[in-house]
């Protein structure tokens, strides 16, 4: 064979169109502008829960949007409506910023998801920085919203920059849909992506998350979230009967055993059995026990194994007390009773829960045990959250291409994981738009996210850029039929 004929061959099957090294050394020398970048978003504060700071979170739609419009993009923020206040007023809702990068009908077309609002934050809430000032410490790029998740969508957005900077054609069709709501709720956001099913999402091929984070210091693939049912139960006092006490003992107490096994009748047995192939992969992962006790700050753990462990943490259901709202809480003495209560609390879902038939056990079951009291007190429950699970296939192509990604750019397989809490739009986005949808991570075990000292460190930041480049390749070589 001449060499003539080999460059046609590699040409001709794409070998040589992957210029992988020539995209990652770009990524290198323009570390310190994609960190600014970043630095200039941490210092908006855009906190969705404060509707005082709406402006700032206006302000970051628009950066956003015109980040993207930098790159090339073509751009449209899309009105979501008003937000009701509860003094009956109401307030925009910040626009949904959507984008796209190339139309070719030729090639895939993958839709990137992610947020720009933070949860709140204040320095004397425990801070050793500036939560609004990007702060470089060994390596580490504390600030609110750094890995939660303004880094994941500047290094999405840095990717498509770095092919567009070296005039490298993108391997597949680019869209983006970037909301300012999801730290409440994504209030507007379903509606939105039910009108645009059959427009903006028409022509998608695969939706892309990376909204979560690496289980340890080895990459991961997420390919699960447990949904959540959020419950109040409400007890108003007759004459001086205790309403509190009654919420204190048969609603903390009665939920869950001192074990911590669910005593609602008929949860339990409606999780999917753990099968043999899944224990197989939950006993492959990279997790050590005796690390995350040291992490958490318990000197015992419920589950003396891994698998035991990460099965109760990722698909088994869990009962949270949240709080008792009415109840005293205040400095000093007080003696009156209160005259209602609301204890509040949640069940985590997983396959195979359904939050209809979750609300009706819980509600049958608190009122038997309130009836067995015979209080005169009235009691009533109402579900306020029903988010349901979401659950792909980790052999999916768009795993396989995820796995091919990680071993290009950390040369390691990654570890297949599910999180224990709930990302309810990719459920949203799996009833709706009925697309194949990816949980593609970058953000660090530690970094704290909703917590205090917020961060992404420099390695996962450029690093999972990388990671992005190398995947929209990778998911570029999935076959059309």
């Amino acid at each position: 064979m001449n060499s003539i004929t080999l460059v046609c061959l590699l040409l001709c099957t794409g070998v040589s169109s992957f210029r992988f090294e020539e995209l990652t050394q770009y990524v290198n020398s323009h570390e310190e502008e994609f960190i600014e970048t970043l630095r200039q978003w941490i210092a908006v504060e855009s906190d969705s829960s404060d509707v005082t700071k709406r402006s700032d979170l206006h302000r970051m739609m628009d950066m956003t949007a015109e980040k993207l419009r930098l790159v090339g993009g073509s751009v449209e923020m899309v009105d979501v409506g008003m937000q009701a206040l509860p003094n009956g007023s109401s307030i925009a809702l910040p626009k949904v910023v959507t984008a796209r990068f190339g139309e070719d009908p030729s090639k895939r077309t993958v839709c990137v998801y992610g947020h720009v609002d933070v949860q709140p934050a204040k320095k004397e809430d425990g801070w050793a920085t500036d939560p609004y000032e990007l702060t470089d410490i060994d390596g580490n790029l504390y600030g609110r919203g750094a890995s939660d998740n303004k880094a994941p969508v500047l290094a999405w957005i840095h990717t498509v920059e770095v092919y567009k900077a070296l005039n490298i054609d993108l391997p597949v069709n680019v869209k983006f849909i970037i909301e300012g709501m999801e730290e409440t709720g994504s209030n507007g956001l379903d509606d939105m992506i039910v009108a645009q099913k059959d427009s903006f999402f028409s022509d998608v091929d695969y939706i892309i998350i990376s909204d979560c984070v690496w289980l340890s210091r080895r990459p991961a693939l997420t390919y699960g979230t447990r949904g959540n049912c959020y419950f109040f139960a409400e007890v108003q006092r007759s004459n001086h009967s205790d309403a509190f006490r009654f919420i204190t003992a048969n609603v903390m107490y009665k939920l869950i055993s001192p074990s911590g096994k669910i005593l609602i009748p008929g949860v339990r047995e409606a999780v999917a059995h753990l099968s043999d192939e899944e224990w197989k992969m939950y006993q492959d992962i990279e997790f050590d026990l005796e690390s995350y006790k040291s992490e958490i700050g318990l000197s015992q753990l419920m589950y003396s194994n891994k698998v035991d462990l990460l099965a109760h943490r990722w698909r088994h259901p869990t009962v949270s007390i949240h709080g008792i709202e009415g109840a005293f809480s205040s400095a000093g003495t007080k003696t009156v009773i209160p005259a209602k209560v609301i204890a509040k609390f949640s069940i985590r879902q997983v396959p195979n829960m359904d939050p209809a038939v979750v609300e009706k056990q819980v509600t049958d079951y608190l009122h038997s045990v309130f009836a067995k009291r015979k209080s005169p007190n009235k009691l009533s429950i109402t579900m306020v959250i029903g988010a349901k699970p979401w659950l792909a296939d980790p052999k999916h192509p768009l795993y396989e291409a995820g796995k091919a990604a990680v071993k290009r750019v950390f040369a390691v397989e990654p570890d297949l994981i599910r999180e224990g809490g709930t990302i309810p739009i990719a459920r949203t986005f799996q009833d709706v738009t009925g697309k194949s949808i990816i949980m593609l991570p970058i953000g660090g075990f530690d970094d704290g996210l909703h917590s205090q000292n917020e961060k992404i460190s420099r390695y996962n930041y450029m690093e999972g850029t990388k990671l992005f480049i190398a995947y929209l390749h990778e998911v570029s070589q999935i076959k059309k039929y």
